[in-house]
């Protein structure tokens, strides 16, 4: 169940295209640049892709639209280099999916359920007093 609506919201997110287009490959590695993911995008890379390895990271808890968008597919990346603006994506686990062959990392593997607890008993502030901006 969680495995699919994680799926869906790739499906349907801004990074919906990647998604679809890691899920056709066929290969289990795929080279590329950041020119070339803009292109099949559609859209410019955010400026923090080319300047902080870390945008291209594999999280496995919560994370961002783009990461969910390969890890959601199967895939993960590998030698991201920022100076030539090339990295690889490689394909994870393999599971059979609509009669083709798919590699596909159960969801629980990408992002791993948690349970955040609750606020303490008798907890009460205010967003201004978690965030140090009350009064403005």
């Amino acid at each position: 169940m969680r495995e699919g609506h994680t799926r869906e919201a790739a499906a349907r997110g801004k990074y919906a295209v990647l998604f679809r287009h890691l899920c056709a490959l066929e290969a289990s590695r795929w080279r590329t640049t950041f020119a070339d993911i803009e292109r099949l995008l559609g859209f410019a890379l955010p400026h923090s892709a080319r300047v902080h390895r870390q945008w291209w990271a594999n999280q496995t808890n919560g994370g961002h639209s783009h990461a969910l968008a390969w890890q959601a597919a199967g895939w993960r990346t590998s030698r991201v280099d920022l100076l030539a603006e090339s990295l690889i994506f490689e394909r994870l686990a393999t599971a059979p999916s609509e009669g083709r062959d798919r590699r596909v990392l159960a969801i629980e593997k990408i992002f791993p359920p948690h349970d955040f607890g609750s606020w303490p008993e008798g907890f009460l502030a205010s967003r201004g007093q978690l965030y140090g901006d009350e009064g403005r």
